[in-house]
């Protein structure tokens, strides 16, 4: 059904409506209308990396783990089995007369903020850092979502429009300041992308002000760009309770009817809390009108009509068995292998069992389920921590000797215990392992949304980049025994790596792998497949280069503003053989330009690699100091093979924004470099390679 039958529908339905009844279907949890045949629906529901909080659902890697994957086909291919699960899930609800929270098919899902700063805790719930990255998946991702059938197979969400990247603890009464040069550069573009190539069906506000107005009753942002200039067609919906904030934190209206009606004037349609209950007592006020009010009740059934939810659709037939299924647990798995970062290798890696006796895993996420699956999840049927990753991979042929070492952040595990009462226990495994896995991090109860967990920390961010004391004193007791160490960090975020670089022979960032995602760890530790994710933040040395965390200035910040040197570069990322790129052409085309790069693998183990194509206009002053990601493409070779690649680099790439605001074409000279990580001196240092650099003219 197009938009155009859909929406004609919903005008149809709506105006058959008391006022009463139209206003009803403005939360989110909307009533039902047994005279016109209208089911109740909740409009809330989760999927982040799979469908969430509805019971079991396959658990892919948390959404920042899927990003350092680098690859688009890959993300919509989950996009779709998600729809798939998540259309199964409901089909069996509604048969059963379930229409509860978190079962509809409005999933609000991707986070496309961008993670300007790696103290938000919510940064791990996005695609990165850089906007054209969380663009490409982000598109991908809501392509897979809903899909290319007659209807809707699922509606996805752009959230938090727009500027929305932290602090957690006082978001409710913020007012993000950017520039109108950031906020075209750095904080719109995922945005637009969703909206006006994946044509997105709803977009959320945020809790925030933006420049002075309400993310989700702001004019400037949801009629003047959203509608207006993007054109965008769906419905908007506020984040939870945060049409509340007008009247109790933001101070820029008295009363609930009056921020009601801010909201609804403004363009959003649904209310996700409970300030729409107020929406008959501001049109009693004269605050709104029946036409605003008739047509956010369009808007939304239009989207219900989309999904097929009054004619029946293609997708009704999705029986149950497509939870959790072996097709979807592959998908899973496969993303999971390929999110896996390896920052540093001596030569530990991989691992060979035939030389081992004893290996050592130590930590408090050696066996932890929490710091599998990250935060927005769903119940997987089965975990495999790293702990059981590695002793199912290994069986009886070494021996597995474990130590939680230390409690994830508190002084000790026992209640009566002296301070840091597994330390020695962890020495005692070291010292009788022939090598030690140690697995740190952090959950969801250290980095993550305010309100939304018990984290001990400031609402959900993290207040520095150091790993908690105990989890430091434990990487000194092993550190101490002198054996070879290999650390596996499940976090989703930057921590500071300084002690394990100098002190341990190998570092695998594993982000939060998925429920299943031990099995993928202990298959990249042992070399039944080389490490090939990408780190799609910036791992810094230190925040002191960093504007405050308040300040939502891009000067200094990510890789394409940053003026010191990385700990571990965006982009940067080994595998376990040896691929560089030769040669680079470019070709000037109508629609942008098309890179033709001849990379090869000289080394011994099949792998994959991420070509990476980063771009710098050199005769204008508005470009971004740094070459910025334009393009990339994710190739699999064979030792010794060689392969053409073709990257397209976007129109796009060959413009800047000026200070205004506008993206324009101001220069004509471009540098465009072409490589396995960005052409930044650390990346350079990291890996020993240097992407190929080609010059050209674009006019």
């Amino acid at each position: 059904m197009d938009r155009r039958k859909a929406t004609q529908r919903a005008w149809e339905l709506v105006n058959k409506m008391t006022l009463e009844e139209k206003a009803s279907q403005l939360r989110y949890d909307a009533p039902a209308i047994p005279r016109l045949g209208i089911p109740a629906y909740n409009w809330w529901n989760e999927a982040l990396h799979g469908v969430a909080r509805a019971g079991v659902a396959t658990s892919f890697p948390q959404a920042i783990g899927m990003a350092a994957a680098f690859d688009v086909d890959l993300i919509k291919e989950i996009g779709g089995a998600i729809a798939e699960e998540g259309r199964a899930k409901y089909n069996a609800y509604v048969k059963h007369g379930d229409r509860d929270i978190y079962k509809g098919l409005t999933f609000w899902s991707p986070n496309v903020n961008i993670f300007r700063d790696p103290r938000w805790g919510r940064g791990h719930e996005t695609y990165g850092e850089d906007p054209y990255l969380t663009s490409r998946l982000g598109v991908a991702y809501v392509k897979g979502l809903q899909g290319n059938g007659e209807v809707m197979k699922a509606a996805a969400c752009a959230k938090h429009y727009a500027v929305h990247s932290g602090p957690e603890a006082v978001r409710h009464e913020f007012d993000a300041k950017a520039t109108q040069k950031d906020m075209e550069e750095t904080y719109l573009p995922a945005f637009e992308a969703l909206v006006k190539e994946a044509k997105v069906e709803s977009v959320m506000g945020a809790y925030n002000r933006t420049n002075g107005e309400p993310c989700c009753g702001s004019k400037t942002l949801i009629q003047d760009k959203l509608r207006g200039e993007w054109k965008f067609e769906g419905h908007f919906v506020s984040d939870c309770w945060a049409i509340r904030d007008f009247h109790e934190n933001h101070m820029v209206t008295y009363t609930a009817k009056e921020s009601a009606a801010m909201a609804l004037n403004a363009g959003c349609d649904l209310n996700c809390g409970n300030t729409y209950l107020h929406i008959l007592n501001a049109f009693q006020h004269g605050l709104v009108t029946e036409e605003a009010i008739t047509q956010a009740a369009v808007r939304l059934f239009t989207t219900r009509y989309l999904l097929g939810l009054f004619d029946g659709s293609e997708y009704d037939a999705i029986g149950y068995d497509k939870v959790e299924c072996q097709e979807h647990l592959a998908l899973a798995h496969k993303i999971s292998l390929k999110s896996i970062v390896m920052l540093k290798n001596d030569g530990i890696l991989p691992l060979d069992k035939k030389k081992l006796k004893n290996i050592g895993v130590i930590g408090p996420n050696a066996n932890s389920r929490a710091a599998l699956v990250g935060n927005y999840h769903g119940t997987s049927s089965e975990y495999i921590t790293v702990l059981e990753g590695i002793q199912r991979y290994l069986g009886e042929d070494v021996r597995v000797l474990y130590s939680e070492g230390c409690d994830l952040y508190r002084e000790k595990t026992e209640v009566l215990a002296w301070p840091y009462d597994r330390l020695k226990e962890a020495q005692i495994v070291a010292e009788n392992s022939d090598v030690v896995i140690l697995c740190l991090g952090l959950d969801e109860t250290l980095e993550g949304e305010e309100g939304d967990t018990g984290n001990s920390y400031a609402s959900g961010d993290k207040s520095d980049l150091q790993i908690p004391l105990a989890q430091r004193k434990l990487m000194e007791a092993v550190a101490q025994t002198k054996k070879p160490v290999v650390l596996c960090m499940l976090a989703g975020s930057d921590l500071d790596m300084s002690y394990a670089a100098e002190h341990f022979d190998g570092i695998l960032q594993l982000w939060y792998p998925g429920a299943r995602g031990g099995k993928a760890a202990a298959e990249i530790l042992f070399g039944e497949v080389s490490p090939s994710g990408k780190l799609p933040i910036t791992f810094y040395e230190s925040l002191d280069e960093l504007p405050d965390f308040e300040d939502y200035s891009m000067e200094g910040r990510t890789y394409r503003f940053m003026k010191g040197k990385a700990q571990y570069p965006f982009g940067y990322g080994l595998t376990y053989s040896k691929v560089e790129v030769e040669e680079a052409f470019i070709q000037a085309e109508k629609e942008g330009a098309l890179v033709t790069a001849s990379v090869k693998n000289s080394g011994d183990m099949e792998t994959d690699e991420v070509v990476q194509v980063y771009i710098k206009c050199t005769d204008s002053s508005y470009g971004t100091p740094n070459p910025q990601l334009c393009g990339f493409k994710r190739v699999h070779l064979r030792p010794g093979e060689e392969q053409k690649v073709s990257v397209f680099v976007p129109e796009r790439s060959f413009t800047v924004v000026d200070d205004s605001g506008k993206r324009c074409k101001d220069g004509t000279q471009y540098e465009l470099y072409v490589g396995c990580s960005q052409p930044d001196e650390r990346s350079v240092e990291l890996t020993g390679m240097s992407p190929v650099k080609v010059k050209m003219t674009k006019i």
